[in-house]
């Protein structure tokens, strides 16, 4: 037995496990159908619901849309969105006080900055009667690099009404993620105008960006608060295998490319350590990696078979997977809207259905079954 697989078996113990030595991925029988919601947006990295179902999708050049009673308006075309490779307009999340609060926050690869290139932004806007107003930028990571690769960025409130934002690390492995004196590769806290929370693992530490939360993190693309326990989860992209659910603890380092359960694109060992005493071991981790895009937990009564699971979109095989939960951990895996398209996001409305963002085909909803 190699050094990971005995790993691997040691370490996949108990509740906060690693993958199950089976995984396998199941095709339904009868695949969910579903409608397309808006068709002309090229790739809808990230939407938000409003509570009387409206949202606000963001689409990668750029541009942000509304959508209410079936019509879908150009809000904004977002300024200093540096559109390269993986990077372009990313996230948006509605504040959860709204419309008490009428704010939303945006993240994209920002061109701000002397340096050419860009790196993750955090914005935040008024948004009140279809439009915003008094746009400012909470937080940008630096320096710009002309990378296109690794942005992250998912954007999530927590109980307490902290905001959480994902940075990927830029493609720079060895400098950001484990280096707290650099950005890249974290999951930053904030609160909602951005300051930074003096109880931050690291508020107090000299050259430390203030705003990290944990770190050692590859490009955090999913993000979702658990519906019970409140926890932040996050998924994140590994290279060639090692695609991990963290959930996410203060001040806590996720390993990243210390450990990891892929390899080198190429095919050559990263390293030959799953894991650290002093790293998070991953919730989850799939091999083959399936290049995880938005996640969601499912809450709403519309998908019975689906409720109290995880949902997560793969880029590779263009399906968006389910992962249902139990006291063990993963137990099963399924792909629904299977080869609908390189699925970038999906989040729950409020009014209980399903929305995907898929790549070339737009925003759909998943119907659930009669």
């Amino acid at each position: 037995m190699n050094i990971k697989a005995f790993t691997a078996v040691i370490l996949c113990t108990g509740f906060f496990a690693c993958a199950q030595e089976d995984n396998t991925i199941e095709s339904l029988e009868t695949d969910y159908s579903h409608e397309v919601i808006i068709d002309d947006i090229e790739i809808t990295w990230g939407m938000d619901f409003f509570e009387d179902g409206s949202f606000l999708a963001t689409s990668k050049e750029g541009q942000l849309y509304y959508h209410k009673d079936g019509n879908t308006a150009k809000v904004a075309e977002i300024p200093n969105v540096y559109n390269r490779g993986q990077g372009g307009l990313l996230d948006v999340k509605i504040h959860p006080e709204y419309p008490q609060k009428p704010w939303i926050y945006l993240t994209h690869a920002s061109t701000e900055g002397d340096e050419e290139g860009g790196h993750t932004a955090l914005v935040r806007a008024e948004f009140q009667n279809g439009q915003i107003s008094n746009m400012e930028t909470l937080y940008k990571a630096g320096p710009n690099t002309t990378k296109g690769v690794h942005f992250g960025s998912r954007l999530e409130f927590d109980r307490d009404g902290y905001l959480y934002m994902s940075i990927g690390e830029r493609g720079a492995r060895d400098e950001n993620p484990q280096d707290i004196t650099r950005d890249g590769g974290k999951i930053y806290r904030f609160h909602e105008d951005g300051s930074i929370p003096e109880d931050n693992p690291f508020y107090n530490e000299e050259n430390a960006k203030k705003a990290i939360y944990s770190y050692g993190h590859r490009n955090p693309q999913g993000m979702e608060i658990h519906p019970e326990s409140g926890e932040i989860w996050v998924h994140e992209h590994g290279p060639r295998g090692g695609d991990e659910i963290n959930i996410i603890k203060k001040g806590a380092n996720y390993g990243w490319p210390v450990v990891s359960y892929g390899i080198n694109y190429d095919g050559t060992e990263l390293t030959d350590e799953t894991s650290r005493p002093e790293m998070e071991d991953p919730y989850y981790y799939w091999v083959p990696s399936i290049a995880p895009s938005g996640m969601t937990f499912v809450t709403s009564d519309k998908y019975p078979e689906l409720k109290g699971n995880i949902l997560a979109g793969s880029l590779k095989f263009q399906y968006l997977e389910h992962l249902a939960i139990g006291e063990n951990g993963v137990q099963k895996r399924e792909k629904l809207l299977d080869k609908i398209g390189r699925i970038r996001s999906v989040k729950q409305s409020t009014d209980g259905f399903i929305y995907v963002g898929v790549e070339g085909v737009g925003i759909v909803k998943m119907l659930p079954k009669s």
